[in-house]
């Protein structure tokens, strides 16, 4: 069975899957166009799915320990009523971990030492990809050839990747949304852990990190390629009176700090996340909106899933095809959900669908509300060897 896999991509998928093949015995070299690593990308949210895979990989416990459990906090109104708590107790109780918060970048600096830093293969674009022979690839990169048994396409919601592999495919779409977001430079005075502000068309939401500094996001309805001079003095701008705690968090924010991207999405699902040698993973496979908090999680499921295949199937064949049946099915199923997720939340824009949609909420049974969040958090991942 073949041992040597290329890595196209540095993010939470790809270094996760680095991290998986390595673990059951296979030298992998991750390729990663960007010739620093920065870390960009402000916070993240890891529900249960993506702990357990965490502590699969072996760094679940690292994890844990820099990161803040989410027990408080809820969605809000911009006026700052509260329309569902959170009951992070009871969250943790059902699934036996809280929902954590994390900066991106610490997440990003505990995969990567978990791998040999000559693993990584940083300021190397893939340009060319191609079968050499039975069951190898070669990469060709801008300043060096790689032979492989396997490639992982890691490569974002962008993949080049994909585009070659299915070039009928549409490609990403814009969701209708963009996203301004930053971490605090200092620490800011919270009384819960994570919230969500829903108003028309809009969302506002922190999380809060173990250090008092907190990653802030604005969900904005606006068109593809939308840009501003000064992204903080919009994001001021537009929430500009809604509730405590959001003044506070622009305040505490360099405006050189702010991020701002749009949400592109794979609207238009992959038949296969295999083609021959080439295994897609992460947003190059299923990129979703981000109303569930599940991106994230559901690349480090498919790490998982795609390292287990591979040690227990008697080909990477059989061990490909294994990976696609397992993960396509629930990815796309949850991206849908983000979407649907998406439409009732940020993207809901007239008065009186939102009173009506607030209204349903405020009256929803905080049992029932944790079933649903459970629906996506509850997921058993295989044993690595």
């Amino acid at each position: 069975m073949g041992r040597t896999a290329v890595v196209v991509g540095g993010g939470i998928g790809g270094l996760a899957a680095a991290v998986g093949l390595r673990r059951i015995g296979w030298d992998v070299t991750v390729v990663e166009r960007a010739s620093s690593l920065d870390d960009a990308g402000a916070g993240i949210s890891l529900a249960a799915n993506g702990l357990r895979a965490l502590d699969e990989l072996g760094v679940g416990e690292a994890v844990r320990g820099a990161s803040r459990g989410q027990y408080s906090g809820g969605t809000r109104t911009p006026r700052g009523g509260w329309l569902t708590r959170m009951d992070g107790a009871a969250l943790e109780r059902a699934v036996g971990t809280p929902i954590t918060g994390i900066p991106r970048s610490a997440l990003h600096q505990l995969l990567r030492d978990s791998l040999p830093a000559e693993t990584l293969l940083i300021g190397s674009e893939v340009v060319s990809f191609e079968p050499i022979g039975p069951g190898r690839v070669r990469v060709g990169c801008r300043d060096t050839v790689l032979d492989a048994d396997l490639v992982v396409a890691a490569d974002g919601v962008g993949s080049g990747l994909r585009s070659r592999l299915f070039p009928a495919h549409p490609g990403p779409a814009h969701s209708g949304s963009t996203v301004l977001r930053g971490i605090t430079e200092r620490p800011v005075g919270l009384r819960t852990d994570f919230e969500l502000t829903w108003g028309q068309g809009a969302e506002f939401g922190h999380i809060a990190f173990q250090d008092g500094r907190a990653e802030w996001h604005a969900v904005l309805s606006l068109p593809a390629r939308t840009r501003f001079a000064d992204p903080l003095a919009e994001v001021r701008r537009r929430f500009h009176g809604w509730h405590d705690p959001i003044p506070a968090l622009l305040d505490a924010t360099r405006p050189e700090a702010v991020l701002h991207h749009d949400v592109n999405e794979l609207r238009t699902p992959l038949p296969s996340y295999v083609v021959g040698r080439v295994a897609l993973l992460g947003d190059a496979a299923h990129a979703m909106t981000p109303h569930l908090g599940q991106g994230a999680c559901q690349a480090l499921e498919d790490a998982v899933t795609l390292a287990a295949a591979l040690a227990t199937a008697p080909t990477v064949e059989a061990g490909l095809a294994r990976y696609d049946a397992e993960r396509r099915p629930r990815s796309q199923a949850v991206a849908r959900a983000a979407r649907q997720a998406g439409r009732m939340g940020q993207r809901l824009s007239h008065p009186l669908a939102v009173a009506l949609r607030n209204t349903a909420m405020r009256l929803t049974p905080s049992s029932l509300a944790t079933r649903m969040i459970l629906r996506h958090h509850v997921w058993t991942p295989p044993q690595l060897p």
